[in-house]
């Protein structure tokens, strides 16, 4: 699988697949791995703990940073107690997908 299928745009925006470490030391994304299972993913860490949606709060937050996108078009939809996550940012696909692929490189 293509590190370019860690995200999927949508008529609306873009759904973005990530891996998430909560209680890390810093914020911050690393970059695309696949999983075991072929999946790709952005792999994000957040400072806040994994506790009344804080780390996914933050998730959305560092996302929303890193787009350049509003932290309300930011948003989690799949995965909420788990580490892989979907989220879904809504605006211009094509601007979005440019922005997105660039997040993935290292």
């Amino acid at each position: 699988m293509a590190a370019a299928e860690f995200f999927r745009t949508r008529p609306d925006g873009a759904d973005l697949f990530v891996r998430l470490t909560p209680k890390a030391a810093m914020d911050r994304l690393e970059g695309v791995e696949t999983s075991a299972d072929g999946r790709s993913h952005l792999k994000a860490r957040v400072r806040a703990v994994p506790e009344n949606g804080a780390a996914n709060a933050a998730l959305e937050k560092l996302i929303a940073k890193a787009l350049g996108v509003p932290q309300s078009t930011v948003s989690i939809v799949a995965g909420g107690t788990s580490r892989l996550k979907a989220l879904r940012i809504t605006g211009d696909p094509a601007a979005l997908a440019g922005s997105i692929q660039a997040l993935g490189r290292p």
